[in-house]
């Protein structure tokens, strides 16, 4: 008889569903984002629709949802990082300036510290003014709820859906309510997180140029 107790105690337990994914938050994103897309993708499935409706609904509703998803934990996650920063970095800007002690070679060092950290506080501050983060996951957050809730009820047959009786009958309305959204999207994006800046550059320019011709205008004569 061959003994296959050592064996058996060699051999690695198999790996259980409930195990953690390794490899940190960028794993566990693509994890849900593919939870995601299998989850809502069986849930079209099990709808009485047709081939092209179903395919729409994934390539149009469901495809928005998981790349908003991500643009939108993107956009907090650096939000977060350049704030933090920021903050973390003005609080020890003036602890360590009340601690340098004039001459000496640990007020050189706390000197070029301060100078490093007030470069990183204000780089910090002008990428995020710029790249105007909060905006950006404030309004990705609000869309795909927006189009979540519109899902369900198409998919539930409840809120503004619940007059019909079919996800046929009831789906030329989510196509537009969808659509709907969408260039809504597109609208408030380029108004309120884009133009933002084009405003302040115009206004800018607006005042230089006003200050130009007031200049010009004390310095000439007053023509009667």
């Amino acid at each position: 008889m061959v003994d296959t107790t050592q064996d058996a105690a060699q051999d690695p337990a198999p790996a259980t569903k409930n195990e953690q994914p390794k490899g940190g938050s960028k794993v566990a994103k693509n994890s849900y984002a593919d939870w995601l897309r299998d989850d809502l993708g069986g849930v079209i499935d099990m709808l009485d629709l047709t081939d092209l409706q179903k395919h729409y609904m994934r390539s149009r509703w469901l495809d928005q949802v998981i790349w908003m998803e991500g643009r939108a934990g993107q956009a907090r996650d650096r939000y977060y990082l350049l704030r933090r920063t920021t903050i973390i970095g003005g609080a020890l800007v003036p602890a360590l300036v009340g601690l340098n002690s004039p001459g000496g070679s640990l007020g050189d060092f706390v000197y070029w510290l301060i100078f490093g950290i007030s470069l990183v506080v204000a780089v910090t501050a002008a990428l995020d003014e710029f790249h105007s983060f909060n905006e950006r996951w404030r309004h990705y957050r609000s869309i795909v709820e927006e189009l979540k809730v519109i899902g369900w009820s198409y998919i539930q047959l409840g809120g503004q859906f619940a007059n019909f009786k079919t996800h046929k009958e009831a789906y030329v309305t989510f196509v537009n309510k969808i659509e709907e959204i969408i260039q809504r999207d597109v609208e408030i994006y380029v108004s309120t997180v884009a133009a933002p800046k084009q405003r302040r550059q115009a206004d800018e320019d607006a005042q230089t140029q006003d200050g130009v011709y007031a200049t010009s205008d004390e310095r000439s004569p007053i023509l009667p």
